[in-house]
């Protein structure tokens, strides 16, 4: 019997923290038309032109920092996270693992599934809310790839998971470590993306339009900040903390066109009114990286002290827990034919 193959894709980093590393890291990612989403000859003027040449020698340092013996860390988690996956769904799948940018590609990991004349190709892109930039991505990369296959098994995309209740029991775990009595203030600080990005989804109004804070209804489904305010509000409501009592917002933003609250925004504003611990989640990231390692547990740091405040504490990421790859099993054998 043909086994069912399995790819899981996260978002990618640098071969090295070495600025030429960095800078072609950079190059690719910035060039995605579904991450920057400007006319074409716009987007080459700004990225090759603009950003890539003064961004990459101060990612650079930031990567430096991030670096450790083993490596990148969304490298050496999502292998583990691969190698744990394989073992729990055993010999009848064959589980890959790739990166939309840089290393390991998806032209690599998707020519090892194909040698192995599968009978179905289930492709999990690890970003539990869907966003074009992301999950979109993804899909698109991937289904350019195949198009040139002789022989295409059934293929089957996860286009999200934030609602998956193991997911959420993952997280509600990594919180659960912590007392969050301790904390004056608990923030679900999501990756940021540009209004324009969540009003496309809409066909005849804008995101704000839609009471994306309030629920998910049939329009809002593939919102990204619908999904975001759900998944906080389901790890919130497991861990029994008050909607009162916590924050939604939004990081990395390039400019201020894009999902608010800011996250530095809030930590500023809970600094200055005298707040001295928070507590931070950070749910769109299943494994740690730059964002929650350096951005949260570094940078937003020395912001909170630099406002009268003492401790950020980043609740970990899922990185290769056991029930996040319960999780993935799931996934995988809902999807199985």
């Amino acid at each position: 019997m043909n086994k069912t193959g399995v790819l899981l894709v996260n978002l990618g980093t640098p071969n090295s923290p070495k600025t030429g590393d960095v800078r072609s890291y950079l190059f690719q990612f910035l060039n995605d038309k579904r991450v920057i989403d400007l006319p074409w000859l716009i987007r080459k003027i700004l990225v090759n032109l603009i950003i890539v040449p003064f961004r990459a020698p101060s990612s650079a340092k930031i990567y430096k920092e991030l670096w450790t013996e083993k490596g990148s860390p969304i490298i050496y988690h999502t292998e583990s996270l691969k190698s744990k996956l394989q073992k729990s769904l055993g010999k009848e799948f064959y589980v890959e693992y790739a990166m939309r940018y840089k290393n390991p590609s998806l032209n690599v990991a998707l020519e090892k599934l194909r040698l192995k004349n599968l009978k179905q190709i289930i492709v999990i892109p690890l970003f539990p809310q869907y966003a074009s930039a992301t999950n979109g991505s993804v899909i698109e990369e991937v289904m350019e790839i195949i198009k040139y296959w002789w022989v295409i098994p059934e293929i089957n995309f996860v286009s999200q998971f934030y609602n998956e209740k193991l997911f959420i029991d993952a997280f509600v775990e990594k919180g659960e470590k912590y007392n969050i009595k301790e904390y004056d203030e608990i923030i679900f600080s999501f990756h940021g993306l540009p209004e324009r990005h969540v009003d496309k989804v809409y066909e005849d109004s804008l995101c704000k339009d839609n009471k994306c804070e309030a629920g998910i209804t049939e329009l809002n489904q593939f919102c990204y900040k619908a999904t975001c305010y759900e998944t906080a509000k389901q790890i919130a409501r497991r861990l029994k903390i008050k909607k009162s009592d916590y924050i939604v917002s939004f990081q990395s933003r390039l400019d201020n066109k894009w999902l608010r609250p800011f996250s530095d925004e809030v930590i500023k504003k809970t600094g200055k009114k005298g707040d001295k611990k928070i507590l931070c989640f950070s749910p769109s990231f299943v494994a740690d990286c730059l964002e929650t390692i350096i951005e949260i547990g570094d940078e937003y740091q020395e912001l909170f002290e630099e406002y009268g405040g003492e401790k950020v504490q980043l609740v970990e990421s899922l990185n290769d827990s056991d029930t996040w790859v319960k999780c993935l099993e799931k996934m995988v054998l809902e999807r199985t034919i």
